[in-house]
This record gives structure tokens, C-alpha cells and sequence, in this order.
């Protein structure tokens, strides 16, 4: 099986099994989703659920989150990964989109990229989920089963593997895509142990036609 048809039969098993597929942060305004992403770096959408109500009700805008203070932030935030730094960042996020943005979240990876706390993994997600363009984000989830299924191959930084991604996923498939492959590391296909035998993907998956000494 060649890398196109691996990608096609994968593709088609999604658009079967799963044709709904969108992000677990809870968010209301683009502001609320780019705050949410930031925080969710190295933790569980799970987690960053639990804390953004509270902080979006105590700052709901831009401009409230521009005029706090860190310590304040890092007090509804505690509970995340690295609460020191993620503060810092909301804040400076937040005023450089008041002063250079209009109190607007960009609608570019290129523009996104330039906020503090926002990686390209988070500018895609933004780009994706809000703006609909065709942007693959890749975080470990999605660099660890696209390097299992045999969609990526030896990819040492997600870059690689986003773009070996985008070569052969259709355009228009990308925003869901992105949700796709995250959806299953988190669930199925997960770190320590993957539920291969749960997995509809097996007849495509190079990692299980190893273990099992097949053709694939």
C-alpha cells in the first residue's frame, strides 16, 4: 500500500466513523478560544474547562484581561501546567492585541505567531477552528498517530510532520482532519498502551501490521 492510498483509506474510515469532530475547550468568542489553546499546552482540555468560567467571567474581554495583574491571573489558572508562565503570557497576549490589534484576534498564523504564549501549534488551531482555513495544528497527539499509521514517517519536529500532513490531505479536510487525528491519540490510539484491538484503523495501520507481523 503506497502513501496515497494509506491516507485515502484513513480519510474514508473519519469521514465514516467519525463525521463530526471539534475541539473539547469550551469557548464562546475567539478571544475565549485563543485563552483556552494557550492554557491547554501540556495539559487537558479537561482541566482548562474547569478553570475558563471563572476566568472568563472575571475577565471577559480583552481589555479586562489587559489591565490585569499576573498574580491575579495565576490564581484562577493554579491548577494548570506551568501557571507562572501561562499568566504572564495572557496578560502580555492580551495587551498586544488591545494595542496593535484593535482588541481583535488575528486571522493569520504569521500575525497569531507573534503573541506571546502562542506557538504555530496554537495559530493553526486558531486559524482552523475560528477562521475555517486550511491549517493542520500538531500536537503530540497528532505527531504521535500520524507517525503509528504510517501518515508521517520519521518526523523529528511537528513542522515535518504537518507538512507531510498537508501534502496529502485534501485542502478543504484539514480543519476536521486536525480534530481527527487528535480525537483518536486521545482516546484509542493513546500513548502507553493504544486500544489496537478497539481500532478501526488497523487494516492501515503500519504500527499494527508490525506488531503483528502482517502486510500493511
Amino acid at each position: 500500500m503506497d502513501k496515497k492510498e494509506r491516507f485515502q483509506k484513513v480519510i474514508e474510515w473519519f469521514q465514516t466513523n467519525m463525521p463530526i469532530a471539534e475541539t473539547e475547550l469550551d469557548y464562546r468568542t475567539p478571544f475565549e478560544l485563543l485563552v483556552a489553546v494557550i492554557l491547554s499546552a501540556q495539559c487537558t482540555d479537561k482541566r482548562v474547562n474547569m478553570v475558563t468560567p471563572a476566568l472568563f467571567e472575571r475577565f471577559p474581554t480583552v481589555e479586562k484581561m489587559a489591565e490585569a495583574e499576573v498574580p491575579e491571573i495565576f490564581e484562577y489558572i493554579r491548577s494548570i501546567s506551568f501557571p507562572n508562565n501561562k499568566a504572564k503570557y495572557l496578560v502580555g497576549m492580551a495587551q498586544m492585541l488591545q494595542n496593535e490589534y484593535e482588541s481583535q484576534v488575528p486571522n493569520t498564523v504569521t500575525e497569531l505567531v507573534k503573541l506571546p504564549g502562542v506557538g504555530r501549534k496554537t495559530a493553526n488551531v486558531i486559524v482552523s477552528v475560528i477562521f475555517d482555513k486550511p491549517a493542520m495544528a500538531v500536537d503530540t497527539h497528532v505527531f504521535r498517530v500520524s507517525e503509528r499509521i504510517g501518515l508521517s514517517y520519521r518526523s523529528k519536529t511537528p513542522l515535518e510532520t504537518e507538512k507531510q500532513l498537508i501534502k496529502y490531505i485534501p485542502e478543504e479536510l484539514l480543519p476536521i482532519a486536525h480534530h481527527w487525528l487528535i480525537l483518536h491519540g486521545r482516546y484509542t490510539c493513546v500513548a502507553r498502551k493504544p486500544k489496537c484491538e478497539h481500532c478501526g484503523l488497523q487494516l492501515w495501520c503500519k504500527k499494527y501490521a508490525r506488531e503483528h507481523k502482517k502486510e500493511c
